[in-house]
Parts: structure tokens; C-alpha cells; sequence
């Protein structure tokens, strides 16, 4: 018999079994149910299944194919997944998508690594595209891989934007986005000269003479994004649309926004009212750093929104909820920011380009952003609200001191009870590995840094030096301390690619086009288990939501939020991990994405 003949026999003998078992007083039909498939369920024995049967947006059986022939009716869909993999939708724990969606729509770099001519030519490009736009319409240009420029080391500064044919103010982002490059133009109009201060927690970069060079980092960038008219309402719907576009192809059932703002949740708001979200949204409000004299008063500000937009308890279909406060406490380590806060000092060089001499310098970065007793103060408000914090850390000094804050927060009655995230860790001291497990405090990782790249080799090794360059990108040795870690892609700091991150996170190698210089894997570290790697970007991220007990694992009674591969995730090489392909994105039942391939 041909293989299709097989097929058709052994369907024909489940649903004579269903008959049977129905017959017998089983179960109520399902809606689908998934057979003859490799059913990754990610529960307390990572167990693997044959089938899984879905009712009314939630999994009623979770089983082999035998069992599953009870949840057959005459109206229920059955899927034979011929042995692929099918496993929970994936949780994003830390992502901006409605940035990640305009983006889409904005003049892109794409991440590129470019020499300063091409990196005009992109931007005089789009200006080209657009010759009618009026003098004072400003561009935005996004995803500037500002690590990546080549030479390494090259500078960039405004009269690097001067030089293109046109009288509009430019500002380009930097896909990192903790720095944005502005021409003449742009300085002019946001009033930045020689005597506007640094604001708090940013730095407008000078140049020899003191006067301001164009590139502006962390807070420093409002000076200019404030003068740059808004999206409009309709601009921001395509913004939406697109991002859960995105996320449907890559299998994100569920996602942090973790900077929102009322507009952003204004239009996910009105797709949510349309039936159009097609993934669990949960937004983080930022408390600023200058909010933490008054910490009641940015409390009491975040609750308002919460009151606005938040729609309630998980429910079968998507919906919206405001539950987290994001905090920042440094910038990034790499250069040419190095604006993350250091327990010592970053390397500097003393020797010459033909024999550099990299040595300890002066500067550990910038202060923490928010001073301990301001910390302290506000993640004591935010736990007495019921607002778990996300914070952002990069620098081994940020990790101290927010892990000191939360040690304070854990001594109070209401403090216990808060789900505290730390965000990036891109370097931890070894004295604070094992405080993640002891406070219960989630590493939330975007795994796709921990790779050969112009952002570690060349933006971060030297200054770093090579006792801590060891220590970058900790993902294993904080899983080895016993740390929860969850994944979280950073979209749209690089691409959305959720499968090429899951491969570094395994790996930590570089895609293979990636150049000679970039072979090989990041450090001596090992990479993480596969199984460690899917419970990050499933179950453990799920628990930073709050959702673990409705979603994150294949388990009766949670709501079927689930993918189908088209590989299966453990048994192919682990470089190819990056080419997997997400066949069918389903939330609450209700299939959201379907490949083409998926028959």
C-alpha cells in the first residue's frame, strides 16, 4: 500500500475507535484534535505525545493516539501531523513590537554592517525616493547597526549626515536603541548646543571643541524624538498589524511590550476590539528615572493607564493586560556608548593602531540610573500596587545594585509576593550568579547576543578585557546557579527571528555567512541545553506574565496556544535549528497562521 493509503486506513480506524468510545459515553467531541505527531509538551517531565485534543479554545487531552480517538465527533477537525513536531506558542518576554512594527514602515538599514559610504548612500537613497517632501518633514531612518559600522571604530558624528543632499532634519536610530545620530539640522531645531546639559540618565556626546557631535545616548535622544511629529492614529494601527504579523509567522503566541506608551495601547486596544489580536498582549509602563523622588506619584500614574487599558483576567481569546513597571538602570556596555554601569572600570587603549595596549581606564559608566534608596522606593510602591518591575541591566554594576534592591523588597510582607525580572544581564559578576535563584528573580536573555559578532568581538572584547569578556552573554552560567531564564527577543533591537535565537542559544555561533571573522563560537561558555532553551522562550517566560498556570506547556485545562514545526527541534543538527519553520500559529484554538506547506 502507498503511504497515503496508510493514511486513509488509519484514520478510518480512529474514527471507527471514536465511534466506538462514543458510543461508550466518552468524552464530548473535540474541535481538533492532533494526532501521529511528536507532541512536545513542556510540563514539569518535559514529556513527549502522540496527540492533543483542543474544545473550546483550551486542550482537553493530552495523550497517545489511542486515547485521543475519545475526543473524536462527527464535526471534530483532525490534523495528522505525520510525525512533525508540535509543541506551546512562543512567549516573548521582552520585545517593543510596536517600534518593531513601525520600523517596517520607516526608511531601514536592516542591521546592515556598512562603511560610512554606504551608510549615506542607504539614507540619500530613501531621501530620493522621496523628493517632494517638504523641507521641514523630518527622517527617521531605523535599525542602524551602529556596532557594526566598518572599519571598526570608525566615527560617525553630524556632519556625517550633513554631507547628503537635502535641508531636512535627519535622525538615525540605532537598532541597539540606546543612540541616535541627528544632522546640523536636527540639533538646531531640538535647541542642542555647547551649553545644553546632559539630561538625566543620557549624554549629548561633544566633540574636541565641546560643542554637541550629533550623536545623542539614552535620555539624551528625547531631545530630539520630542519634536518629531506623532505617529498618527492610522500609522499606528499599520504599526500594530504588522508587528502581530510578525509575530504569527515566527509562532509568538503571547509577548511583553516592555516600553509602552497610551498610544501604542490605544491601537492594540482597537485590533483587540476588532478580533484582529492575534497574540496575548501584556504591556510594561516606564517609571523614569527622575520619577523616583516621587515614587507614589509614578505608581499612581501607571495604575491610571492599568485602569484604562488592562481588559481583565487571561481569557480564551486574546486580550490586553497591564501588569509590569519597566525600569531602566544603565545603558549598553558595547562601544562606542559603554553607557552600562560597571562594578570596574572598561579597558581603554594607550598603545598605537599598529600596537594597542588595552589597559584599565577611569570610567565605570554612568551612575546607576536610579540611586539605591530611589529603587527601593519605587519597587516598594510598585509591589504594594501589584506591579511586578522590569528592569532593564546590562552592566555587572546595574545587576548589583538592582539585586540589592530586590533583596530589600523581599524582606517586606508585600515584597514577597512581587515577580521581579532583570532584563539583558549581558555581564554578571560571579558573586551574583546564585543571588538570581536566592531573591527569585527572573533573567530575562535575548539569546541571539551570545554570538561572534561586530557587537562582541569588536564593540565590546577590548573593553571589556579578557577575564570579563569571558562573562559575556551569561546564559548557562546563570541557568547553572539555578536561575530562572526566560528569553525575551528585544525586537526590534535585531531582526524578529525567534529560531535563529533559540540556535545561538545552543550554539553560540553565528549564522554562517556571517565572515571569517566571526567563526567559531563566543568564548568558552557552553551553550544551553535544548530543553533549557524552549522552557525559556515557553513556560518561563510565561511565568514573568503571570500565565504559567494558562499557558506556556501542552497540558489538560490551559488554553491551546501551540505551534506545529516543520522539523523537530531536538533531533536535527543544531545549526539547523536557525531554519526552522513555524507551519501553524494557534491561540486559543483558533489558528491564526497556517504555512502553505501545512496540508
Amino acid at each position: 500500500m502507498t503511504s497515503s493509503t496508510l493514511r486513509n486506513a488509519a484514520t478510518l480506524s480512529l474514527l471507527l475507535a471514536a465511534s466506538a468510545a462514543s458510543a461508550a459515553g466518552a468524552a464530548p467531541a473535540a474541535d481538533t484534535v492532533y494526532r501521529n505527531g511528536y507532541v512536545y509538551t513542556v510540563d514539569a517531565h518535559d514529556s513527549v505525545r502522540q496527540a492533543l485534543a483542543v474544545r473550546g479554545g483550551r486542550i482537553v487531552y493530552v495523550g497517545d493516539d489511542a486515547g485521543a480517538a475519545a475526543h473524536i465527533g462527527k464535526r471534530s477537525k483532525v490534523v495528522d501531523l505525520g510525525g512533525r513536531m508540535l509543541m506551546p506558542g512562543l512567549v516573548d518576554g521582552h520585545m517593543h513590537p510596536q517600534s518593531g512594527g513601525a520600523r517596517l514602515l520607516n526608511c531601514n538599514l536592516n542591521y546592515a554592517a556598512l562603511t560610512v559610504a554606504q551608510f549615506q548612500a542607504r539614507i540619500q537613497a530613501c531621501l530620493d525616493r522621496d523628493k517632494g517632501a517638504d523641507a521641514k518633514r523630518w527622517l527617521v531612518v531605523v535599525n542602524w547597526f551602529q556596532q557594526g559600522m566598518q572599519p571598526d571604530g570608525v566615527a560617525t558624528s553630524a556632519a556625517t549626515l550633513d554631507a547628503l543632499n537635502t535641508a531636512r532634519p535627519v535622525v538615525v536610530r540605532s537598532s541597539f536603541g540606546h543612540s541616535a545620530l541627528v544632522n546640523r539640522r536636527a540639533l538646531e531645531l531640538a535647541g542642542i548646543g555647547r551649553d545644553t546639559p546632559d539630561p538625566v540618565a543620557g549624554k549629548i556626546v561633544r566633540d574636541a571643541g565641546g560643542e554637541a557631535s550629533g550623536l545623542l545616548e539614552d535620555a539624551a535622544q528625547e531631545l530630539v524624538m520630542q519634536h518629531l511629529p506623532p505617529l498618527t492614529p492610522a500609522e499606528n494601527l499599520a504599526a500594530s498589524r504588522a508587528a502581530l504579523a510578525a509575530m504569527r509567522r515566527q509562532g509568538v503566541t503571547s509577548f511583553l511590550d516592555a516600553y509602552t506608551d497610551p498610544e501604542t495601547m490605544t491601537a492594540f486596544r482597537q485590533l483587540q476590539r476588532r478580533g484582529e489580536l492575534s497574540a496575548r498582549g501584556h504591556f510594561a509602563v516606564l517609571i523614569a528615572p527622575e520619577q523616583g523622588a516621587a515614587p507614589a506619584k509614578a505608581v499612581a500614574a501607571l495604575l491610571a493607564q492599568a485602569r484604562r487599558y488592562d481588559q481583565g483576567p487571561t481569557r480564551v481569546a486574546p486580550s490586553m493586560q497591564v501588569r509590569h513597571a519597566k525600569l531602566f538602570m544603565d545603558g549598553v556596555i558595547a562601544a562606542p556608548a559603554l553607557s552600562g554601569t560597571m562594578l570596574a572600570p572598561y579597558y581603554v587603549d594607550k598603545g598605537t593602531p599598529q600596537q594597542p595596549h588595552w589597559v584599565p581606564g577611569d570610567s565605570t559608566g554612568p551612575a546607576a540610573y536610579f540611586a539605591p534608596a530611589a529603587l527601593r522606593g519605587v519597587l516598594g510602591e510598585l509591589a504594594r500596587a501589584r506591579i511586578d518591575p522590569h528592569i532593564h541591566v546590562d552592566g555587572d554594576g546595574a545587576v548589583r545594585q538592582a539585586l540589592d534592591a530586590i533583596a530589600a523588597l523581599r524582606a517586606t510582607p508585600e515584597g514577597r509576593a512581587a515577580r521581579p525580572a532583570l532584563a539583558h544581564d549581558e555581564i554578571v559578576d560571579p558573586a551574583d550568579l546564585a543571588r538570581f535563584a536566592a531573591l527569585d528573580t527572573t533573567a530575562v536573555l535575548s539569546f541571539q547576543w551570545a554570538k561572534p559578532a561586530p557587537d562582541t568581538v569588536g564593540a565590546l572584547q577590548p573593553y571589556m578585557g579578557p577575564q570579563r569578556y569571558a562573562l559575556v552573554e551569561p546564559q548557562a552560567l546563570l541557568l547553572d546557579a539555578g536561575a530562572r531564564v526566560a528569553f525575551g527577543s528585544d525586537w526590534p533591537v535585531d531582526a524578529l527571528d525567534q529560531w535563529f535565537a533559540l540556535k545561538v542559544g545552543v550554539t553560540r555561533t553565528a549564522a554562517p555567512d556571517a565572515g571569517a571573522e566571526f567563526a567559531g563560537r563566543l568564548g568558552a561558555q557552553p551553550g544551553l541545553p535544548r530543553a533549557a532553551a524552549l522552557r525559556a522562550i515557553t513556560i518561563n517566560a510565561a511565568y514573568t506574565l503571570r500565565q504559567e498556570a494558562q499557558t506556556g506547556s501542552l497540558e489538560v485545562g490551559k488554553l491551546a496556544d501551540l505551534i506545529v514545526l516543520d522539523r523537530n527541534f531536538f533531533t536535527i543538527p543544531a545549526e539547523d535549528i536557525a531554519n526552522i519553520k513555524v507551519l501553524q500559529t494557534v491561540v486559543g484554538g483558533k489558528e491564526v497562521y497556517r504555512d502553505e506547506a501545512l496540508h
